[in-house]
C-alpha cells in the first residue's frame, strides 16, 4: 500500500511509555491495578489504560507496511459507497502481524478471561488514513445478536483520534456522550451490556492527523 506519513512518538524515542515502562522493545504493561474502569448505565462499563503498549512505533510500522489492507464498499440505501477506512480481519488461526499483538491478546485473556467466560480469538483491524476516515455510530452485536453481552478490547496505534460513546436511542438513560482521546498504544475495553445498550463512533475531523490503526480483539469467530 502507499506510504502513510506518521511522526514517531517522542516517548518511544526516549524508551518510555505513558505508564513509565522502560526497555527498548515493544511490549505491554501490567493490567492489574493499572486499568481504570468507568461504570456506565444499564450494566455497561468501559476500561481505559493509556500507553498500555510501550515502544508502539515498531508495532505501527508493521501494521502500516506488512498488512494487506482492503478497501470495501457497502450498500447504503440505494447506493453503494466506499467504506471510509481500510479493513483487515485476522481469524483465530492466523498469525498476527507483530508478536506484541499476540502478547497483548494473551494478556487480555489472562486478565479478562474469568469475567468474559471465554477468550479473545479474533482481531479485526481498521486503518484510518487521515481525518476523513471514520466509523459511524454502532454496537458490535454481530455473532451475538441484540440480547447477548460480549466484550471488545481495542488497542490504538498512531495518531490520536476520539472514540465517542453514547446510550442507544430509546434507552432514556439521560447519560451524556462520553469522549475518549485514544492515543498511541492506548487500550480501551467495552464490556458488560456496552455493545447492546450503548453505541460508539470515531468521527471525522478537520484537524491534520496522521494514520491510526485500531486493533479490535473479539471472542467471536466472525468477520
Amino acid at each position: 500500500m502507499a506510504h502513510l506519513a506518521y511522526q514517531p512518538s517522542m516517548l518511544d524515542d526516549l524508551g518510555l511509555d505513558n505508564a513509565g515502562a522502560g526497555g527498548d522493545a515493544a511490549g505491554v504493561a501490567p493490567l492489574a491495578g493499572q486499568v481504570r474502569r468507568h461504570p456506565l448505565t444499564r450494566g455497561a462499563w468501559v476500561d481505559h489504560l493509556p500507553g498500555w503498549v510501550h515502544h508502539s512505533d515498531a508495532v505501527l510500522d508493521a501494521l502500516l507496511t506488512e498488512v494487506d489492507w482492503r478497501a470495501e464498499r457497502r450498500q447504503m440505501y440505494d447506493n453503494e459507497v466506499d467504506v471510509p477506512r481500510l479493513l483487515r480481519w485476522f481469524g483465530p488461526d492466523e498469525p498476527l502481524p507483530h508478536p506484541t499483538l499476540t502478547a497483548a491478546r494473551d494478556a487480555l485473556n489472562a486478565h479478562y478471561g474469568a469475567e468474559l467466560g471465554e477468550h479473545f480469538v479474533t482481531a479485526g483491524m481498521c486503518l484510518y488514513r487521515d481525518g476523513r476516515d471514520s466509523v459511524a455510530w454502532h454496537g458490535d452485536t454481530i455473532g451475538r445478536g441484540s440480547y447477548a453481552d460480549t466484550m471488545v478490547a481495542i488497542v490504538s496505534f498512531g495518531s490520536p483520534r476520539a472514540l465517542l460513546l453514547r446510550p442507544r436511542a430509546g434507552t432514556a438513560d439521560g447519560a451524556a456522550t462520553l469522549r475518549f482521546a485514544l492515543g498511541h498504544g492506548d487500550l480501551i475495553v467495552m464490556g458488560g451490556s456496552c455493545q447492546r445498550t450503548w453505541e460508539h463512533a470515531v468521527p471525522k475531523t478537520a484537524k491534520p492527523v496522521g494514520p491510526r490503526v485500531s486493533v479490535q480483539f473479539r471472542p467471536v469467530n466472525v468477520a
